[in-house]
């Protein structure tokens, strides 16, 4: 599973269409659907349930979009901790 993936998933539960994630993640909509369908494959879950009009959140999906913001968010955290550390100055 990768962060990608991740990102693109809770892309896909927010807008409720892939093509709309496609369009705000600025990738080709191929792209997401396929590495949608390669996490569930991975996890064994459908997390969405797919009709005419877009898709809807599976209970697996609704479980999986709560820890997923949190794993985008921690990721967020730490990239902004390590961003804000002092630079190391050498003394002669």
């Amino acid at each position: 599973m990768s962060l990608s993936q991740i990102e693109y998933f809770v892309a896909v539960a927010e807008q409720g269409h892939v093509g709309r994630a496609a369009a705000k993640l600025c990738i080709a909509q191929p792209a997401v659907s396929r590495q949608i369908r390669r996490l569930e494959d991975e996890l064994g879950k459908s997390l969405f349930v797919r009709t005419p009009r877009g898709m809807k959140l599976s209970e697996a999906g609704a479980i999986f979009l709560r820890r997923a913001r949190a794993i985008l968010e921690s990721v967020q955290e730490a990239a902004n901790e390590v961003r804000g550390t002092a630079r190391c100055t050498r003394t002669s």
